[in-house]
């Protein structure tokens, strides 16, 4: 299938002031059918970005080229570059990327942002399935919602993109803000405040308000999406309101919620949900497990109400989403000794909510014959001086759970780990490359295993040697 252009090199060097030249030659005219700012998912026909990062980029502008790239976004010309390779001068790259971003802003026709604590890639996910039944949907990969994030997801959009999704986060007050005017949205959710990045914050109020800045580029008399069941609900609804929003629609499980979840039930392939949704009793399917799933949808809802969307095709694609791996994606795994588990994946992050989240997931699993419930977790992150007590919690929260047996990486898990009744406790260790094979061995038939834990404690390696379950691969992990 044929890509459509994205860029013209003349629409990419009007957007960002640049010039146009080609090494060894004159001015090149070339068509961009992507932008990538990584050489190894590059594809192509990409325009290339050499971001400054933890890495310059203008060291793999050549190996963008050798890749099939249409062109290179760079400050300088770099050595070594094939002849005629075409390139797009700016003086800062990053700027041009966010000049590029702003120009395609108006290729959407309605846009829609996302932030929270937690679910905000799960919520962005729903959001794409849901719209994408009525009409072109374009939406951030991965957890793309930084100051390069959102740019070039922009950057990214089709012309003819009827609904443009994007999430949008932060670790720090301050960084919402130009996010949020930058992509200047119609519509505007915030899932739930919790304590993800407390370490940053004097408390949950802070956090709240740094939230709330997506509200500064909420298009005037644009819609506020929110938990009606937050305490921190009063809040905002009313920064959403001194900023300009003309509606606010919510969410929730409580009385008074617009989309208001009554039921959910486990199904083997996710979540049946029945809800009220503006006064009418709905019931759908949903592709995630558990009820912070369940909430996330409902948000969606009320959002694809507030854009236009028609209910029944935001429902079908509601139905028929794919589950996202880290973030509940469920699957088959060989256990050691024979035979098949269940593996959940809630590898990509964790925060005190969406622990108690997964817990609750885990606890509504149902092994199979002989199977045991299964938790294995690594520290969260971001928490300050709250941290050792917020882990040392998790001791309940899991035995509520009715886990069987528990398995814990890193410093901050032994103040869970010592809360912990003896007959639970698998291992732990410092990282999660030492607990490989303590977890990988004492997986049996019919177990359930759900791992979770920030990302910077690399949990993906549990999940890739859980899903190889051979002694070789554990050992390269």
């Amino acid at each position: 299938m044929t890509k459509e252009i994205l860029w013209t090199a003349e629409a990419a060097a009007t957007a960002t002031g640049g010039a146009l030249c080609a090494k060894g030659g004159p001015e090149d005219e070339w068509t961009a059918t992507g932008v990538s700012i990584d050489t190894r998912t590059l594809e192509p026909g990409d325009l290339f970005v050499a971001l400054k990062d933890v890495r310059d980029g203008h060291a793999f502008v050549a190996n963008a080229f050798e890749a099939g790239a249409a062109a290179a976004l760079v400050s300088h010309a770099p050595e070594s570059l094939p002849e005629g390779a075409p390139l797009l001068m700016v003086p800062d790259v990053l700027q041009g990327l966010r000049d590029m971003g702003a120009a395609a802003r108006t290729r959407a026709k309605k846009r829609v942002a996302v932030t929270g604590s937690v679910g905000k890639t799960s919520t962005k996910e729903m959001l794409r399935a849901a719209l994408s039944v009525s009409g072109k949907t374009h939406a951030s990969v991965k957890s793309f919602n930084n100051h390069w994030g959102v740019p070039i997801t922009l950057a990214r959009m089709a012309p003819d993109t009827e609904y443009g999704v994007f999430e949008i986060g932060m670790n720090h007050a301050g960084e919402i803000t130009p996010l949020t005017k930058f992509a200047a949205p119609d519509v505007a959710i915030i899932t739930i405040i919790g304590e993800a990045h407390i370490e940053f914050f004097d408390s949950k109020d802070g956090i709240a308000e740094a939230k709330a800045e997506i509200f500064f580029g909420l298009k005037e008399g644009g819609a506020a999406i929110l938990n009606r069941d937050d305490p921190y609900f009063d809040l905002l609804a009313n920064r959403a309101k001194e900023r300009g929003a003309g509606r606010i629609l919510t969410f929730g499980a409580g009385a008074g919620a617009d989309v208001r979840v009554l039921k959910v039930s486990e199904t083997s392939g996710g979540s049946r949900i029945e809800a009220e949704i503006f006064g009418e009793q709905r019931a759908f399917d949903l592709s995630a497990f558990g009820r912070h799933q369940a909430m996330n949808a409902a948000a969606v809802i009320a959002a694809a109400h507030a854009l236009g969307a028609p209910l029944d095709n935001t429902l079908k694609g509601l139905g028929a989403l794919v589950a996202v791996d880290g973030r509940g994606a469920r699957g088959a795994i060989p256990a050691s000794g024979g035979g098949a588990a269940t593996l959940i994946d809630e590898s990509y992050n964790a925060n005190p909510t969406s622990m108690a989240a997964a817990a609750a997931v885990l606890k509504s699993a149902v092994p199979g014959a002989g199977g045991r419930r299964i938790a294995v977790l690594g520290d969260m992150l971001e928490l300050g001086e709250d941290g050792p007590g917020l882990h040392a919690a998790l001791a309940d929260v899991f035995k509520d759970a009715e886990a069987d047996k528990i398995y814990a990486a890193g410093p901050l898990m032994a103040h869970m780990w010592a809360g912990l009744p003896e007959a639970v406790r698998g291992a732990h260790a410092e990282t999660t490359k030492e607990l490989v094979d303590a977890v990988a061995s004492d997986i049996r038939a019919g177990d359930v295993v759900m791992v979770k834990g920030s990302l910077g404690m690399k949990m993906s390696v549990i999940i890739e040697a859980l899903k190889s379950q051979t002694e070789p691969a554990r050992k390269q992990a």
